[in-house]
């Protein structure tokens, strides 16, 4: 656990490989950031959550949304209203247990202001404070009004950004879509982390 902390401290952070029918790309996970948001992500990516499940919601010029459990239907009219399972999950940056709860939601980690840019992964949520489990969503715009710092209703923190493969991250974005849903359903072969423990390690 020493040697996660001491990773976080100097920021080599874990990166996040994303396996999908329309390519892969990779992302910087902020762990040195928002520790109990990146350590979420990471559990429910080594524990094969995300694994078969498809983008649900892909909007040009704003983002791709990802990550609900019902999406395993592609077509799903529950896709976007799931989560995780309530339970706990290990914080790989202090080595604390962190909860899910009222339908696999974790608390808002609002402690770092990076903003919603272009290439940055983001917590969706239902708009009520501590609504956040397994949802995010790739920014392919400048969305800073959905900063957490920002005015207004949507506080979304920023928990890492893409480092390889923005132009597949661009692609899925422009799909075909039938309200805001691929009508080529595009699925999540696999999530890798590396630069952390293995899920029987931590």
């Amino acid at each position: 656990m020493f040697a996660i902390v001491l990773a976080a401290a100097l920021g080599n952070n874990p990166i996040a490989t994303f396996d999908t029918t329309m390519g892969a790309f990779k992302a910087e996970l902020y762990l040195d950031r928002v520790p109990r948001t990146a350590s979420n992500f990471i559990d429910l990516a080594q524990n094969g959550y995300y694994d078969g499940l498809h983008f649900h919601r892909v909007i040009p010029n704003f983002m791709n949304q990802f990550g609900c459990p019902h999406s395993k239907d592609p077509k799903s009219s529950r896709a976007g209203t799931g989560g995780p399972p309530d339970g706990t999950f290990t914080n790989l940056a202090t080595g604390k247990e962190e909860t899910r709860t009222g339908g696999g939601n974790i608390q808002d980690e609002n402690i770092s202001k990076d903003s919603n840019k272009p290439g940055t992964l983001s917590m969706a949520n239902t708009g009520r404070p501590n609504s956040g489990g397994s949802q995010f969503f790739m920014n392919v715009a400048d969305n800073s009004f959905l900063d957490w710092f920002s005015p207004g209703q949507s506080k979304h923190p920023v928990f890492g950004a893409i480092i390889e493969g923005m132009d597949v991250v661009t692609a899925i974005s422009k799909v075909k879509t039938a309200r805001d849903n691929p009508v080529e359903p595009i699925m999540m072969k696999s999530i890798t982390v590396s630069g952390v423990p293995a899920k029987d390690e931590v």
